[in-house]
């Protein structure tokens, strides 16, 4: 796991109860009791909402945009641990066929990261989100602002209307990823990539078994509501 700048403990071994504990704040993430204080962004808004946390409209959305269970992921186009899982969450949600993948950058690990969470934001308006998303994530090598624009491009991605969107919608784009770092925080997060897989907190890599293991087990959890 790649870590944040905020205070970060080591990364312990998850066990079957660490990996499908119960979110602290699951109550508040469905609407019910009362809204912790972590939860509440600088301006004081509500930012664990369901609607916010699940299905953010400002944020594309992949796999089965109907599916029974939502997997948000919080990751960073520089992290190795968010590449490394990657293949493996798409290919557990191509085989499962019924999870709705939201993606959301949180771009920790510097102004490069920054850089390419904003662009690959930028690609939405050209419905170009999940182009830019496959084109970044599936390097093996760290990247740079140059190396950015060859892999956009090669996607198949307008850079000269990205940069004319990126610039018109410069408000929007930083709302999203302030909106992104204020949820990380308030479910405690400490590094990418970490998860919400239903109403379960993952923060962490884990297997293709481990995915299939908490998917089936948020099903149950949402069954017996």
């Amino acid at each position: 796991m790649s870590r944040s700048k905020n205070p970060a403990g080591t990364h312990p071994e998850r066990t079957r109860r660490e990996t499908l504990g119960w979110l602290g704040i699951g109550a508040a993430l469905l609407g019910a009791g009362t809204m912790p204080r972590a939860a509440l962004a600088q301006g004081g808004e509500t930012i664990l909402t369901e609607a916010l946390v699940l299905r953010d409209p400002e944020i594309p959305a992949a796999g089965n945009l109907d599916g029974d269970i939502t997997i948000v992921e919080w990751f960073d186009y520089n992290c190795p641990y968010c590449r490394k899982v990657d293949p493996e969450l798409r290919q557990v949600i191509q085989d499962d066929g019924k999870v709705r993948l939201v993606l959301k950058d949180w771009p920790i690990l510097g102004p490069v990261s920054k850089v390419a969470a904003r662009m690959a934001l930028a690609a939405k308006y050209q419905d170009k989100f999940m182009a830019a998303h496959e084109a970044m994530i599936g390097v093996s090598s760290k990247l740079t602002e140059p190396r950015i624009g060859e892999l956009l491009a090669g996607a198949g991605i307008d850079m000269d209307r990205l940069r004319r969107d990126l610039a018109t919608n410069a408000k929007a784009i930083d709302a999203i990823l302030a909106r992104n770092n204020d949820q990380a925080l308030a479910f405690g997060f400490k590094g990418t990539p970490s998860f919400i897989v239903g109403k379960f907190r993952v923060p962490g890599v884990l297997s293709m078994a481990e995915f299939e293991m908490v998917i089936a087990d948020a099903r149950k959890a949402k069954a017996s509501n």
